[in-house]
């Protein structure tokens, strides 16, 4: 991998001729897709032209996207001597952008927010990746590292795995508090090591200073790099008081699993306030520690900060599921990951493996198994928005040619760089699946799919050798997506859909400047019935193709749909949240039991008709959607100076914290 801002090389550049093509096109956007877009993705153009006003348009999002991606290509090859063939590059980005461009592929939201910033030459690469795991095995060596890792990752936008295998082995010390004064950065750095210094004096009983915060700017300045604007520094200020009073009280015990996750879900609350606005955790913890499983029942502690983590379990084949299954019918709660069959498996069907036995755990979402420190880039690609499998085969090359070029990055961490060194980890995902299913029928997509995982095999040998690196360990999942999958009206993963014809709200900040252009458009805005500060605007949705949505698919035919792409797809892990009905509670340990060899994880959430206010989603009747869209008119252009929010994480509808 190469650091760079190290290499002096001319970075890699598509002419303006070709990209003005695009200019004035039309985007094959979905119902709610170019303003998902200006909302979270289109960044200021002042970044890149002090003298430029307003944000991006699409066509100038995908020339930032394809320049970074094969700009870090050709720094990676003149660094290590190879030949750069700049005409070959070039047809192959052109084709690239052109894919992008109509929404056949996708980079993760975190590749369209982040690809081609200065953040990422000039800071680090690790901006780029969606997800990682940390194990606390080593906590008693370690200390308030692991913590400090974890949310430094948070702060970077990395959705966060990690495990509790670190309970019982370091008894909580007083720290040695001195009268020394430490001034608090203005910066991700300085927020992380404030974390790592007051944790090692409960961890390890080393000296801890006082804390001076009048460095850290004030409220609503903005980030420069990142994005976004600053909180204050009365977030920090609050996490610091919380890990106090967290451990105050446990001086001279050990810590347990329940400890281990207050901790991460405390720092994940401070992120969540401190402006990165979202926050991606998940805890692993094991099949026998009740205390554990149950630590969300304390219902003031999960309305503080026990909301920051997707909890679920280390389960065994052949287990007893009964007590397990009881809690999911009731909250949804745990998740079952079987690691055994992550570190002995690729795709299902192509029997043991034995070369990733060092995987540890998941990322949030579930879709990639990862080794203690390890990253995971995630590829977006859409089957049914091809007609043809040959056509679905080209932009496959360009996903994955995005996804590997990702690996060719160092990040700030060395321990994570080894290991991204070797394994050269990414994720090739599917979404619109359902649609797909519809338009070409099931026995041809899994086809499809069976015939790619050979292709992909294939094409890894072939730039793995060109760029004289390893080839990737794993290489294909099923991530649940989310707001990409919104920009081409695609259906997140392998999911359903709402229903044929739903509103779809989306909440803006009540000052946005994208406001008033909706208004104009005829979209229904009102106050956010939770938030002061927020409105929320209704868009009318019509899923084409429809056969069968979440209240009418059974829990058998998702599991079904999930271990088939377990078995002709995904050599990592298919993401996967099983919606089952009231009458179906009772058969989730049958289903366990008869999935617990064809899957690598999953989860349940009973599916009830919210009945809340402003849902995210609401089925309507035809009737209604005509009424609702013939009120409303297509926006093509929205003129504005408010960036987007970024996306922050793997960020779907349901690992969403």
């Amino acid at each position: 991998m190469v650091r760079l801002g190290d290499i002096s090389v001319r970075r890699f550049k598509l002419s303006d001729q070709f990209v003005n093509q695009y200019k004035d096109q039309n985007v094959p956007w979905g119902p709610v897709g170019y303003i998902t877009f200006k909302r979270t993705y289109a960044r200021r153009l002042s970044e890149f032209d002090s003298n430029a006003t307003g944000t991006e348009e699409w066509y100038q999002t995908c020339r930032r996207v394809i320049e970074g991606m094969f700009g870090i290509q050709k720094r990676h090859v003149v660094a290590t001597g190879l030949e750069w063939n700049d005409a070959k590059a070039q047809r192959t980005a052109k084709e690239a952008y052109d894919r992008l461009f109509t929404l056949k592929w996708t980079p993760p939201g975190r590749g369209l927010w982040m690809m081609g910033t200065k953040f990422i030459y000039e800071r680090t690469g690790a901006g780029l990746f969606n997800c990682a795991f940390r194990s606390t095995k080593d906590l008693s060596s370690k200390g308030g590292y692991l913590f400090a890792w974890m949310m430094d990752a948070l702060m970077v936008g990395i959705g966060v795995g990690f495990d509790t295998l670190g309970a019982g082995t370091l008894t909580i010390n007083e720290p040695q508090w001195t009268k020394d004064i430490h001034m608090i950065e203005d910066s991700r750095e300085g927020w992380v090591n404030s974390v790592h210094l007051l944790l090692d004096g409960y961890f390890l009983g080393k000296k801890v200073p006082q804390f001076d915060y009048s460095l850290i700017r004030g409220a609503g300045e903005l980030i420069k790099g990142f994005g976004g604007t600053s909180s204050g520094p009365d977030p920090l200020i609050e996490l610091h008081k919380n890990l106090k009073e967290l451990y105050d009280d446990k001086i001279g015990e050990e810590i347990s699993s329940v400890d281990i996750v207050d901790t991460e879900n405390l720092i994940g609350r401070c992120v969540v306030a401190g402006n990165v606005r979202r926050s991606a955790a998940l805890a692993l913890g094991q099949a026998e520690d009740k205390e554990y499983l149950t630590m969300k029942n304390d219902q003031d502690k999960l309305y503080h900060h026990r909301w920051g983590s997707n909890n679920s379990f280390e389960a065994k084949v052949g287990m007893d599921y009964s007590w397990h299954a009881a809690q999911s019918q009731q909250n949804g709660e745990p998740g079952y990951i079987w690691l055994e069959n992550a570190r002995f498996y690729g795709r299902m069907k192509d029997g043991e493996r034995y070369d990733d036995t060092k995987v540890m755990g998941f990322n949030p979402c579930v879709e990639q198994q990862l080794e203690d420190g390890e990253l995971c880039c995630l590829v977006e690609t859409f089957p049914a928005k091809h007609d043809t499998y040959e056509d679905y085969i080209r932009t496959l090359k360009i996903a994955y040619l995005y996804g590997k070029t990702v690996t060719l990055i160092n990040t700030h961490w060395p321990e994570t760089n080894a290991i991204m060194l070797k394994n050269r980890r990414i994720g090739l995902s599917q979404s619109g699946v359902v649609q797909a299913f519809n338009k070409f029928g099931r026995r041809e997509v899994y086809d499809w799919c069976d015939k790619a995982y050979d292709e992909v095999q294939r094409m890894d040998e072939e730039y793995s050798d060109w760029l004289c690196i390893p080839r990737s360990v794993r290489m294909t999942s099923i991530k649940p997506s989310g707001t990409v999958s919104l920009l081409n009206g695609s259906t997140p993963g392998i999911h359903f859909p709402e229903d044929e014809y739903y509103i779809r709200r989306i909440r803006f900040s009540k000052n946005s400047t994208l406001l008033p252009a909706l208004k104009a458009a005829g979209y229904k805005i009102e106050k956010d019935a939770y938030s002061p500060n927020t409105m929320c605007v209704e868009f009318p949705v019509h899923e084409p193709h429809f056969t069968k949505g979440k209240r009418d698919v059974s829990m058998w035919e998702q599991l079904e749909i999930a271990a088939q792409y377990q078995n002709y797809w995904a050599d990592n892990s298919v993401s996967i949240t099983v919606t089952f009905k009231p009458s179906e509670a009772s058969q989730i340990k049958d289903a366990l039991e008869m999935y617990e060899t064809r899957l690598k994880a999953v989860s349940f959430l009973k599916y009830e008709e919210t009945g809340y206010k402003q849902a995210p989603y609401e089925p309507i009747t035809k009737q209604q959607y005509e009424e609702m869209i013939a009120k409303v008119a297509p926006i093509q252009r929205i003129n504005t100076d408010e960036g987007g929010v970024g996306s922050k994480f793997c960020t779907n509808d349901t690992c969403t914290i």
